[in-house]
């Protein structure tokens, strides 16, 4: 495996240099590392299988190389097995409209012995569907992509033994494709029933679409008829495969048998609002305080180095996602792995901006790894090990206070999780609406109808002298270069969250303005 990652890596980086003398969107994507399901290009021989890391570090420096001699500013993140999209959607994941199947596999993953009988191996034991009927070239990327995705459902290496008690997690990942379309996988790692010594298994759904609460409850009925029987697990997901994909706010009813317990009606509704559909703040306010979390926010949209410690994968992953979620509307496009599989460890010697996840057990190597301006953020202590030391000063002051009195009103207990995601989401946005919410009035459109953003005209229109230093520096980074590299292609875009509470503002404003002048 590490031999195709390696290649995958020279390919990613060499495609993308050859393609785009800009700044181009980033690989891994949001929740998870990503994959590229193909070989070396031409001119890049296949790296011997004992020097991945060895290779992805060659590749590193001569990236570099190639972007400086090209003019470029070293904003890349080459990283192992990546494709980058042409640009990242909202949060990275495509906000998908009803009528979308719900997945594409169902797989178990298991840990089976090496050869040589030291340590355990995760392999694929189950699959469903069995794709059959594909061309050569299908039939090749299949495979790759199938052979990448235990090394993320088993992140924290090959070394276990039989257990009696293991608590079970539930977590993703993101495997981005050679055209950039991502596949999103979520797991439920859990040990088996049965009697004694038995070493845990993964549930692993692969799908197109981003909705981590709704999958979560499928992965629910999937364990649920796995103690049954394999053969119980076929119909529901047949069922679950035939059924369309609901629309925001809709819900979709299957039907389903089991043995001793009759037909079942399950009910999976999607999220109204689907900007916040596949996060879940809780786990990240139960690990850091709002200032720390405000500090966290400042260095991810400056898209610095962002490295994150905990044991368990589950509150890995959901605090990677809820900081991702923070930057909404605006999409992490550089290095994101929610949990670093222990053989991609080197991920963290990057010298360009990356997101990822790792298990306190390797706290160890990544202090021992050479690091740069890294924020490193222990969970388990609700404390940072490492830091810039400027976190405090990146975003506008008056700007900074708004977000932490919004967010100190408090949360309710009785809230539902939406109505927590919302308390936690909506202050950033806001943040957003009232630095660069006005960016549509600076746009300039040709007789062509393509666009031209207004940079210089755009952040001096701001009143505020901090608000203004902010936008300058902001305006430079790949997260308003893909938001804006989109809004220049359309005079009318999409009326989605964001630019509904830019109208809010904006009527605000008005309102105000006009009660002055009544006062007068």
């Amino acid at each position: 495996m590490a031999k195709g990652l390696d290649a995958a890596v020279a390919e990613g980086e060499t495609e993308r240099l050859e393609r785009s003398g800009r700044r181009a969107p980033r690989f891994w994507g949001q929740w998870g590392a990503a994959w590229k399901v193909r070989g070396c290009p031409r001119g890049i021989p296949r790296p011997s299988c004992g020097g991945a890391m060895d290779g992805l570090s060659r590749r590193l420096r001569a990236s570099l190389r190639l972007k400086r001699g090209r003019g470029g500013s070293v904003q890349d993140s080459p990283g192992e097995a990546a494709k980058e999209p042409e640009r990242a959607p909202e949060h990275c994941l495509a906000t998908f409209a009803g009528g979308q199947h719900f997945f594409e596999y169902l797989l178990v993953v298991s840990l089976k012995k090496k050869r040589s009988g030291e340590d355990y191996e995760p392999t694929i034991t189950y699959q469903f569907p069995k794709r059959e009927n594909l061309l050569r070239g299908q039939q090749e990327e299949e495979e790759r992509l199938l052979s990448a995705i235990p090394l993320f459902c088993f992140p924290d290496g090959n070394e276990w033994a039989p257990l009696t008690e293991y608590p079970r997690e539930t977590f993703s990942f993101v495997l981005t494709n050679v055209d950039g379309s991502r596949k999103i996988g979520y797991c439920r790692r859990l040990l088996p029933a049965g009697r004694g010594p038995r070493l845990p298994k993964v549930y692993c759904v692969i799908s197109c679409i981003g909705c981590f609460g709704l999958f979560s409850k499928i992965l629910d009925e999937v364990e649920k008829r796995h103690q049954i029987s394999m053969a119980v697990i076929y119909p529901f997901m047949q069922g679950l495969r035939e059924a369309a994909f609901p629309a925001p706010g809709k819900t979709v009813t299957l039907k389903s048998f089991i043995p001793d317990s009759g037909t079942e009606f399950i009910s999976l509704t999607r999220p109204l609002d689907s900007h916040l559909e596949h996060v879940d703040f809780s786990s990240l306010l139960r690990c850091l305080s709002f200032e720390q979390i405000l500090q966290l926010f400042a260095s991810a949209v400056l898209e610095r180095r962002i490295i994150f410690l905990a044991e368990g994968l589950s509150t890995l992953s959901q605090c990677i996602h809820a900081a991702a979620a923070l930057l909404y509307p605006f999409s992490w496009a550089h290095t994101y792995i929610p949990v670093v599989p222990e053989s991609l460890l080197a991920t963290v010697c990057c010298p360009t901006p990356f997101m990822v996840g790792v298990q306190m057990r390797f706290l160890q190597d990544v202090l021992d790894s050479p690091m740069e301006e890294v924020l490193l953020v222990n969970l388990c202590e609700g404390t940072f090990l490492m830091s810039v030391g400027d976190e405090k000063d990146i975003l506008p002051p008056k700007l900074q206070d708004d977000i932490l009195e919004s967010l100190s009103q408090g949360i309710d207990e009785q809230q539902t999780p939406e109505q927590v995601n919302e308390h936690v989401s909506g202050p950033f946005v806001q943040f957003f609406v009232k630095t660069v919410g006005h960016y549509a009035s600076y746009i300039r459109w040709d007789a062509n109808g393509q666009g031209r953003f207004q940079e210089r005209a755009f952040y001096k229109a701001l009143p505020s002298k901090a608000n203004r230093r902010f936008v300058k520096k902001f305006v430079k980074t790949q997260l308003f270069s893909l938001f804006i590299q989109e809004a220049e292609k359309s005079k009318n875009p999409p009326a989605g969250y964001f630019q509904r509470k830019i109208r809010d503002y904006e009527e605000q404003k008005k309102q105000k303005k006009s009660r002055g002048k009544s006062v007068k």
